[in-house]
C-alpha cells in the first residue's frame, strides 16, 4: 500500500509542477525539454510540435514527409501560423485531443475473455498488424522498422492476440514522453489503435486502451492523450467511458493523396453505400469522370475517353439482362454449371410434402432457399426434421413463391470474386458467432455484436432478430434469454451471409489452383464480367468443392485490401491504366 501512496504522490507532485501541453512552458522547464522532438512510428513521424521554438520549421518538416508516409504534427500551439507557411500543403487535421490524468484512472472490469494484450514477440505479429491497418485503410508499418524497435522503452506496439486462433485481433502503440524528450509534464500518448472488424470478442479496444494507461501509471507518468476523429462517436464514448476528457490540442498534416478525405469535402449528392463508393474513389483517382444518378441505389455513370457505362455498384451494362436472370435463379444458375461439368449439390424444388420428406430422409441435413432472392433473406441452414423443413419453406415464400430444397454440404463458405475471367480476390465467411461474458444473456450479446458489425460495414451488417436467429439458438442448447458462460461461443446464424452479421476473412493467398480454375470456368458458362461465386470446400488449399451461388453485384468494398475496385475499373475502361 506503501508504494501505491508513493507512486501517487509522485505523479501528483509531477503534474502539480508541470504546465499544459497548450501552454507556454517556463523557460527553466523549456531548457530542460529535448528541443526539436520527432519519433518515427513505423508509418510516418510524430512531430511534437510544443518543443519547437521555430513555427516555420514545423510547417518545412511536414512538407519534406516521404512518399507512402503520414506525418502528424501534435500540440501545435500556434496552428493558424504554422498553415500561413504552406497553405496549399498543410491542413488543420479535423481531430479531437482527449487526455486522462492518471491519477483519475480506474480499473474497468474483468478484461475479455479469449484474447490477451501484450507486446511483439514475433515478426508475424507485425503482419498481424499489416493486415488490420490494411483493412482499416491505414497507413501498413515499416515491418523491419517495427522490429528493431520492439523493444524500445519510448515507442511500444502492443497487440491483442486470439488465445484460441493466435490471430491478432487488436493494436496500438504507445509513446512516453518523458523518456524521450523529458516532457515537462510528464506525460505519454496512444496511436494507431485499430481492431479487426471480424474479431468475435466485445471490448477488445478498451482493453488495448487500459493496458497502455495502467503501463503509464505504473511507470508514474502522469496524463495519457490520443487523437480521434471528430466524426468517431463511437470510439469517443469509449474514451469518456474510460475517463479521458476532450482538451484544446490541435494536429496538423500534409496534403497528400491519402489524407484527401480528410481536407476535401465529398460531392454533396454523394451518399451511396461502400460497395458503390469503393468504385466511385478509385474512378476520380483515375480521372475518370463521375456521374451519380440515384445515390440512394448506388447508380452512377461513369465516363472516360468518350465512353460511358452506367453501374449499380459493380453491376454494369456489360452483364447481359440474360446473364443476370440466369444469377437471379437459384435452379438456372447450377443447372447451368453442372451441365458444364462443374460440380454443384443436388436439389429439389420444394412441391408437395411426400417429396420433402423423401429428400429430408436421403440427405438428412438440407438447406431451404428462395429461389430468387439475396443477401441471405428468407434462407435457413442445417435443416433436419420434418417439422424445421415445413416451416423453413414457409418462411422462404415469404421472399418468393418459388423455393428449393439443397443437399446441405458441410464445409467452409467460400466467395470468389472473378473480374473478366481472373480470379481477384477470395475471402472465408463465417456466420456471426457471440462469445459468453457470464453477464449477458444471448440476445443482449446479439445486438451488441449486431452494433459493432454495423459499425464496421458501415449499416451493411446486422443481425436481424427474426425466427432463424432462435431456431440456431436453440438449437445451440440456449434460449435468447439465457446468460451465455463466460468464452462460451455460440453460433447465432448458420448462414455466413455479411448482411445478416456474417463475417469475412481474406485467403486469397490460400486458394488452391483447381478452385480458381472452378470459378474461372463457372464465369465464362455463365458469360459473366463480374461475378461472386459462392463454394462450399473441405479446405481453402483443397481441390474438393461445389459451387451453390453466383451473384451477379458482388460487394467489392468486403475484399479490401484486394485490388477488387482496380481490377473492375480496368475492365470498364483499360486505357486509364
Amino acid at each position: 500500500m506503501g508504494n501505491r501512496r508513493t507512486l501517487k504522490h509522485r505523479i501528483e507532485r509531477s503534474s502539480a509542477a508541470s504546465v499544459r501541453s497548450w501552454e507556454r512552458p517556463s523557460a527553466p522547464m523549456a531548457k530542460k525539454m529535448k528541443s526539436d522532438a520527432i519519433l518515427h512510428l513505423g508509418w510516418g513521424r510524430l512531430v511534437f510540435a510544443h518543443t519547437f521554438e521555430n513555427q516555420r520549421d514545423i510547417a518545412e518538416l511536414l512538407q519534406h514527409e516521404k512518399a507512402g508516409e503520414r506525418d502528424v504534427a501534435f500540440y501545435v500551439r500556434d496552428p493558424h501560423v504554422v498553415l500561413s507557411f504552406a497553405p496549399q500543403e498543410l491542413f488543420l487535421d479535423p481531430s479531437h485531443t482527449y487526455r486522462i490524468w492518471l491519477t483519475q484512472y480506474r480499473s474497468g472490469r474483468a478484461r475479455p475473455k479469449g484474447i490477451v494484450i501484450r507486446r511483439l514477440h514475433a515478426k508475424s505479429d507485425i503482419d498481424g498488424i499489416n493486415r488490420i491497418y490494411a483493412a482499416r485503410q491505414m497507413v501498413l508499418a515499416d515491418e523491419d522498422y517495427l522490429w528493431a524497435h520492439s523493444r524500445s522503452r519510448v515507442l511500444m506496439y502492443i497487440v491483442a492476440e486470439d488465445t484460441e486462433t493466435g490471430a491478432i485481433v487488436g493494436t496500438a502503440a504507445g509513446v512516453d514522453h518523458t523518456l524521450f524528450f523529458h516532457d515537462p509534464e510528464n506525460g505519454s500518448s496512444l496511436w494507431s489503435l485499430a481492431v479487426d472488424a471480424q474479431a468475435p470478442h466485445p471490448g477488445v479496444g478498451e482493453a488495448l486502451t487500459r493496458f497502455l494507461a495502467e503501463h503509464y501509471l505504473a511507470l508514474g507518468r502522469s496524463y495519457m492523450d490520443l487523437s480521434v476523429m471528430h466524426d468517431n462517436a463511437q470510439a469517443m464514448q469509449l474514451y469518456e467511458k474510460i475517463g479521458f476528457k476532450r482538451v484544446p490540442v490541435f494536429c496538423m498534416k500534409h496534403k497528400n493523396p491519402f489524407n484527401e478525405p480528410l481536407y476535401v469535402s465529398p460531392a454533396p449528392e454523394e451518399n451511396m453505400n461502400p460497395y458503390a463508393e469503393i468504385i466511385v474513389r478509385e474512378a476520380r483517382r483515375r480521372g475518370i469522370a463521375v456521374e451519380i444518378l440515384d445515390a440512394a441505389n448506388a447508380y452512377f455513370v461513369l465516363s472516360f475517353g468518350g465512353r460511358s457505362i452506367v453501374c449499380r455498384e459493380s453491376l454494369t451494362e456489360l452483364t447481359s439482362a440474360i446473364t443476370m436472370s440466369w444469377c437471379d435463379n437459384k435452379q438456372v444458375t447450377l443447372r447451368l454449371l453442372s451441365n458444364h461439368g462443374l460440380k454443384v449439390p443436388e436439389q429439389l424444388a420444394a412441391g408437395e410434402g411426400d417429396e420433402r420428406a423423401a429428400f429430408l430422409k436421403k440427405h438428412r441435413r438440407v438447406v431451404v432457399k428462395p429461389v430468387r432472392g439475396e443477401q441471405g433473406q428468407g434462407i435457413s441452414v442445417g435443416i433436419t426434421t420434418q417439422a424445421e423443413l415445413d416451416k423453413a419453406v414457409r418462411r422462404a415464400k415469404q421472399f418468393c413463391d418459388q423455393v428449393i430444397i439443397e443437399k446441405m454440404v458441410k464445409g467452409k463458405d467460400l466467395r470468389i470474386i472473378v473480374i473478366a475471367n481472373k480470379v481477384v480476390a477470395a475471402a472465408i465467411r463465417k456466420p456471426p458467432t457471440i462469445v459468453g461474458s457470464g453477464q449477458h444473456t444471448v440476445k443482449d450479446l446479439i445486438t451488441k455484436l449486431s452494433r459493432r458489425r454495423t459499425a464496421a460495414t458501415g449499416g451493411e451488417s446486422r443481425i436481424p432478430m427474426d425466427d432463424e436467429t432462435k431456431r440456431c439458438v436453440a438449437e445451440g442448447g440456449y434460449a435468447m434469454d439465457t446468460v451465455l458462460p463466460s468464452g462460451k461461443k455460440l453460433a447465432v446464424r448458420k448462414a455466413a451471409n455479411l448482411h445478416t452479421g456474417g463475417t469475412i476473412h481474406d485467403v486469397t493467398d490460400e486458394l488452391h489452383p483447381d478452385l480458381a480454375k472452378a470459378a474461372e470456368r463457372a464465369a465464362r458458362v455463365l458469360n459473366i464480367p463480374v461475378v461472386g461465386l459462392d463454394f462450399i470446400v473441405p479446405k481453402v488449399d483443397g481441390a474438393d468443392y461445389v459451387i451453390i451461388e453466383a451473384n451477379e453485384r458482388p460487394g467489392l468494398a468486403n475484399h479490401e485490401p484486394q485490388p477488387t475496385a482496380e481490377r473492375f475499373i480496368d475492365l470498364l475502361f483499360p486505357q486509364s491504366c
